[in-house]
């Protein structure tokens, strides 16, 4: 409240912290500790509606590697907040209010490998913000309003695991958006508003394992835009807007029984099962083991084969 004490107003507010030191104890999400000491390192605070922290909170807690304060209405933070904790690991924001990042808020956080942005309100996104987080393994920006994402944000992240952007705005990518990550597994672009795939975005992901591009408005995907992903075992394109694919797509993946083992999803678009698909077809029948929603996976036209199941136009003759 205004006019408190600051250092008033920070012990009271670790009242409400959950806190566990380093002594290997597991956290239990019904305790809460009234202390906390330089071997603190994870701490968490959830549910309790907090609408900002104070500058200091994490004074006195350098060995801090984890901290969470998910489902509050953080609305901003401190570009201070973080440098009392430069051991911290796991940093997770889900579910507040946060429209922006201050400036220099990861500017000791050089060992930071997880970052939860999760269910935010941010709109736009500045690389600068991120700036510092060399370490990076785990971004997660999904559930936000971004529409664009600027040049440069994974610039500096070469040992980037997982990038969750899914249920955005994102009509477009920036073509360098995967020009810096060198290990990517997941990709999360779900529940996005992209419309095309291009032949770029995926060039230097020879890692990519688990590629996720349901629920978009997606209409093309050029030819080449799987080359060289010898390694993904799970491509969902559901519910898009693709009629025709091109030649050679499916063959970019690689040897057809090589790859795709946790499956591949292609249900709810409005297929034209013509001889354009030829090579589709021929794809679909040596994984058909490995294929969801086949019912689902239908015909729009043309108006002969309009309601048939996709894998059955491709097994016949």
């Amino acid at each position: 409240p205004v006019g408190w004490d600051s250092h008033l107003s920070r012990i009271l507010f670790l009242l409400l912290l959950f806190v566990v030191s380093a002594q290997g104890v597991t956290p239990n999400p019904d305790a809460c500790l009234v202390s906390h000491s330089a071997d603190t390192v994870y701490l968490a605070v959830e549910f309790f509606n907090l609408t900002q922290l104070p500058a200091n909170t994490l004074q006195g807690i350098p060995n801090l590697q984890e901290l969470h304060l998910s489902s509050n209405q953080l609305e901003d933070l401190s570009a201070k907040f973080l440098l009392p904790v430069p051991q911290l690991k796991v940093l997770d924001l889900t579910r507040n209010a946060l429209t922006r990042l201050p400036p220099g808020l990861f500017q000791v956080s050089a060992a930071l490998h997880t970052l939860v942005l999760k269910e935010n309100q941010l709109k736009v996104l500045e690389a600068s913000w991120l700036h510092s987080l060399k370490a990076l393994r785990h971004l997660d920006l999904s559930g936000n309003q971004l529409q664009t994402l600027p040049p440069g944000l994974l610039a500096s992240f070469t040992d980037l695991l997982i990038l969750d952007l899914g249920n955005n705005q994102l009509q477009t990518l920036p073509p360098d958006l995967l020009s810096g990550p060198l290990r990517l597994e997941r990709l999360h672009l779900e529940g996005n508003r992209l419309q095309e795939l291009g032949e770029g975005l995926l060039v230097r992901q020879p890692k990519l394992r688990y590629l996720f591009l349901n629920d978009n408005r997606l209409a093309t995907v050029a030819a080449g835009a799987f080359r060289g992903l010898q390694k993904l075992d799970m491509l969902d394109l559901s519910n898009n807007l693709l009629t025709t694919v091109p030649k050679g797509l499916w063959m970019s993946l690689g040897k057809a029984a090589g790859n795709m083992k946790d499956g591949f999803d292609l249900s709810g678009n409005p297929w034209i099962c013509d001889q354009k698909l030829d090579d589709l077809y021929e794809w679909l029948v040596a994984n058909e083991d490995k294929m969801f929603f086949r019912n689902d996976t239908r015909c729009a036209g043309p108006k002969a084969l309009k309601g048939q199941m996709l894998l059955a136009v491709a097994r016949s003759p």
